[in-house]
């Protein structure tokens, strides 16, 4: 399983101030993405997933000079999502330098001629965004009235063309099991974002068979030292 550092931007730099030194007091604070990247990056980790909070706010990119300036930076694959609610949105994030993005649910649940353009964009480089919560799932206003099943909503998503979901949980602990069922019955990607805090935690999700752990807060507050995190995430061949 891999280890995705996330970056939340705002106003051009990261939501969190990064101070790679702060345990033993050495180095320098920074708010800079692509410094933040870099740093991640030259540890070993294999993406980057930039969050354009003003983007999710705006219902299109608005970081794209960061995703440029992120992209020049670090040699690895650019994840990002907010701001993508179309095949538009996707083409200027790809010129920007994004390499993947993340889509919301509410872009294509029940939008098959938006997903049908997205796909033909970005193709396997897209993923959907979704709160796997039951509750959540019927929060969204249905066109049918009642609200899928997440097993039932991610097996059409992957029907469709989609290979890749990011799973966000609002800061709750995913649920394992769940996961688990997700993985073993859809032939797609899950990455998981939010509520793992622990190294236990990114073990228990290794286990459960998902393909990597978005990790921003717990990385950037310096709670998880990202060498820590990446170990607890390889296969424990013991």
């Amino acid at each position: 399983m891999q280890v995705v550092p996330s970056i939340d931007v705002t106003a051009g730099r990261s939501r969190l101030v990064f101070w790679p030194g702060a345990s033993t007091g050495a180095g320098t604070p920074t708010d800079r993405p692509e410094r933040i990247a870099r740093h991640f990056v030259e540890l070993g980790a294999p993406a980057i997933h930039l969050v354009d909070l003003d983007g999710a706010r705006a219902g299109r990119p608005v970081a794209l000079d960061v995703v440029g300036r992120v992209a020049a930076e670090v040699a690895a694959p650019l994840q990002v999502a907010g701001g993508a609610d179309g095949p538009d949105q996707i083409r200027l994030l790809f010129a920007a330098g994004a390499t993947r993005v993340v889509m919301p649910l509410s872009a294509v649940a029940d939008e098959p001629d938006v997903l049908r353009a997205c796909l033909e964009v970005a193709g396997s480089w897209l993923a959907v965004g979704l709160d796997p919560r039951p509750e959540r799932l019927r929060e969204y206003p249905w066109r049918s009235g009642r609200a899928p099943t997440l097993e039932a909503l991610v097996a059409g998503l992957v029907d469709a063309g989609v290979q890749r979901f990011v799973l966000s949980h609002g800061g709750a602990e995913p649920d394992l099991g769940l996961l688990a069922g997700l993985v073993a019955v859809a032939d797609a990607e899950f990455l998981v974002a939010g509520g793992v805090a622990t190294l236990d935690g990114i073990r228990r999700l290794r286990d459960a068979g998902v393909s990597a752990v978005i990790l921003g807060e717990a990385l950037l507050s310096g709670r998880l030292e990202y060498p820590a995190a990446a170990r607890a995430a390889a296969v424990d061949l013991h």
